[in-house]
């Protein structure tokens, strides 16, 4: 018996190798999701950079040479979703026309921009379109990398390394909010600007992925880039595995009678998948899970907490890192639903928690209770970034049919676009009008909603094929 035990132990952790992101065959996967997620990394410091940037440009002694209102500051926000858009729409055009890798080497251009206006700003126009840029380096990336993750990755760790995507945007957030707060305002962009350059050398190295080569019909050049993102020279086991590649990815271009019309759009599968998308992107925005992020030294301002408002920050910013990375660990053995349930479920009642304690410390004194809005806050972004932040690009991919796959994507991205813009441009005023206890409310009724729909709608994806729907 002791015999047995031990040697089904030695099994399981054979087991738990073999699927690890760390195995030989998937080493060059690893390193292309660590080298594409340098620009998501600095896409999450220019989101950071905001929040406590927000709050030493009203101060007296602001280190730019104009002041900003309310008005301007619900503009630069916001103007971070109309980027998203542009960026939605440019790499929907090109992504298919030119391939995965051209798009991710265009990355670089606008983020490197960002920094040179904030550096350079004499207005706030320079401002909003640092913004922009910021939003159109999310928009697009936000599309091309999930996309080429999961057509080079294998199977069983697709949803691990995808969600390695989330934990370098979440890591950048937290550089952002440090970096914010503790370095001069000038010295901020000299090291933002650093990371494109570095992420377009870097990526230089990167084949194209193996499935789009396939599709152009480039065979030689397909089985080079299976061989490398497989670490495979060649030999029977290379051979098989490329041609069942190649068959799948025939098969699904010889169902494809013609090109893509709108009626490939309005299958059933396609609109269920629209539907769950769809769905998806306004539980993450209309939650406010994204304007939390972006706001979030002035929420812990107006709930009257006692603590150091970047501190907390700065403690978020933590959280969130330690969200994703337990995402990243349960993905692939739990899977989405299951993450994207108990997410949306934790943010509902967190935003209500946290709405019943503003509302209450308005008529008693609740300084004793100073850290009961960290706390809350602690528990609506760990839960956020367990499933509905973390896991949201990688579910949308994964929900629509291969042929409609980038078209639907690109939309529903627009989608949450123009929502990322509204909720941001609204937050400020609802913090203002409604006050914090409404708001939260009104997020917390978003996140129930979604909730309820994905329990009754919301398919399970795991282990899904890219190539075959």
């Amino acid at each position: 018996m002791r015999h047995y035990q031990k040697t089904f132990r030695l099994n399981e952790m054979t087991r738990v190798f073999q699927n690890s992101l760390l195995q030989a065959k998937t080493r060059y996967q690893l390193l292309a999701t660590v080298i594409v997620n340098i620009i998501t990394f600095g896409h999450g410091v220019g989101v950071g950079w905001l929040s406590p940037t927000l709050t030493r440009i009203q101060a007296p002694d602001s280190p730019l040479d104009f002041a900003v209102n309310i008005d301007e500051i619900s503009w630069l926000g916001s103007m971070i979703g109309l980027g998203n858009l542009a960026g939605n729409l440019a790499i929907a055009f090109l992504l298919e026309r030119t391939g995965r890798k051209f798009c991710i080497y265009l990355l670089a251009g606008p983020y490197a921009c960002l920094w040179i206006l904030v550096y350079c700003a004499s207005n706030v126009g320079y401002l909003y379109t640092a913004r922009f840029l910021c939003g159109f380096t999310g928009g697009a990336l936000y599309i091309v990398v999930p996309i080429f993750i999961s057509e080079v990755a294998d199977p069983s760790i697709r949803g691990a390394l995808s969600s390695v995507m989330m934990m370098y945007f979440n890591f950048g957030v937290l550089a952002g909010y440090t970096m914010s707060t503790y370095l001069p305002y000038h010295v901020v962009p000299i090291v933002g600007i650093m990371l494109p350059i570095a992420y377009f050398f870097a990526s230089l190295m990167l084949p194209e992925t193996a499935p789009y080569l396939l599709k152009r019909s480039q065979l030689n050049a397909a089985e080079k880039s299976f061989r490398y993102y497989t670490n495979q020279q060649g030999g029977v086991t290379s051979k098989a595995q490329f041609e069942d590649l190649r068959s799948a990815v025939l098969l699904q271009q010889s169902q494809s009678t013609s090109h893509l019309s709108y009626k490939d759009l309005i299958t059933k599968p396609a609109l269920k998948a629209f539907g769950a998308a769809a769905v998806l992107c306004a539980g993450l925005e209309l939650s406010n899970v994204y304007s939390f992020i972006n706001y979030m030294s002035d929420i812990f301002t107006s709930s009257g907490s006692l603590l150091d408002v970047n501190t907390c920050t700065i403690i978020i910013g933590v959280v969130q890192i330690i969200g994703v990375y337990t995402s990243t660990i349960f993905v692939d053995i739990v899977g989405r639903r299951f993450l994207m349930l108990i997410s949306t479920l934790g943010v509902g009642i967190g935003c209500i928690a946290f709405g019943c304690f503003t509302y209450f410390a308005e008529h008693y004194d609740l300084s004793q209770f100073n850290w009961l809005p960290l706390a809350l806050m602690i528990l609506i972004i760990y839960f956020a970034n367990i499933g509905i932040n973390s896991l949201f690009c990688l579910v949308m991919v994964e929900l629509f049919p291969s042929k409609i796959r980038s078209l639907a994507t690109s939309m529903s991205l627009i989608w949450m676009s123009l929502l990322i813009f509204c909720t941001l441009k609204l937050f400020p005023y609802l913090m203002h009008n409604w006050g914090i206890s409404i708001t939260m409310w009104f997020s917390a009724t978003w996140s129930l909603l979604t909730f309820i729909y994905f329990l009754l709608f919301l398919p399970e994806t795991k282990g899904k094929s890219m190539i075959e729907d």
